[in-house]
């Protein structure tokens, strides 16, 4: 009996070792891809296009990566990183193209076994992500669409350690970078991030101009009124 209890403790401690060696592993992997692939939070999709090993092989251990959402910043840097993944491997596929619209269900149609599960995009973003941690408006900075509406891409991955402090980071960007909040005397255009997730932004009763201010260095007016500015499907791409 007391081998058998000592050889369960073994194969578990093997098994929770071999986990987080695979973790651990797609994290790494993960980063060096995107510090090869992306400059200046655009995407050589040219590039992978024609060498598409590193991402295939990316992607296929991740298939086989479960993460526990009671170990939250694991599990959002994960999907984060798998959500981001995606859709440079949705346009790789159809690429060349000038739009990931230009791909019928590149969003909520295509299904990808990923982390245990076959998902679409929306559905990471939506049911992995904003359904399970509904108090954090930040995955919108950091879940890149491919388009350039979207807040830039980071050449490195998001990694359960730096998670909060890149979340942070990516989001004091965006909300500090003039095109991505328009000022124009005392008329501010704001992307249509801020229409579509409205919700995940006003929560706690704040307004838009209040989550904005949180992470903006020049404060907007407290009565500003805000509108939206068309939202740029233009491929993310370096040129």
């Amino acid at each position: 009996m007391k081998y058998s209890i000592l050889a369960l403790v073994f194969s578990l401690a093997t098994i929770s070792a071999t986990f987080g060696q695979s973790t651990d592993e797609f994290f790494s992997k993960a980063d060096a891809f995107f510090k090869t692939n992306v400059t200046n939070g655009r995407v050589h999709y040219k590039a992978i296009k024609e060498n598409p090993a590193d991402l295939n092989e990316l992607l296929e251990a991740a298939k086989k990566i479960t993460v526990a959402e009671a170990n939250a910043k694991e599990y959002q840097a994960f999907w984060i990183n798998g959500y981001n993944l995606l859709v440079i491997k949705g346009i790789v596929d159809s690429y060349p193209l000038k739009s990931p619209l230009d791909v019928g269900g590149f969003f909520d149609g295509k299904k990808y076994e990923i982390g245990g599960k076959k998902t679409t995009l929306n559905d990471i973003e939506n049911k992995l992500l904003r359904a399970k941690f509904p108090a954090e408006p930040r995955f919108h900075f950091v879940l890149v669409c491919g388009g350039l509406g979207c807040p830039p891409i980071i050449s490195k991955a998001y990694k359960p350690s730096t998670l909060e402090a890149q979340l942070e980071k990516q989001t004091k960007l965006a909300l500090n970078d003039p095109k991505f909040i328009q000022l124009n005397k005392n008329k501010v255009k704001i992307s249509q991030i801020f229409e579509w997730y409205k919700g995940d932004f006003t929560q706690n009763g704040q307004s838009l101009v209040d989550f904005i201010n949180k992470y903006k260095s020049e404060q907007l007016p407290e009565k500003t009124k805000v509108s939206y500015y068309p939202y740029d499907w233009t491929l993310n791409e370096t040129k």
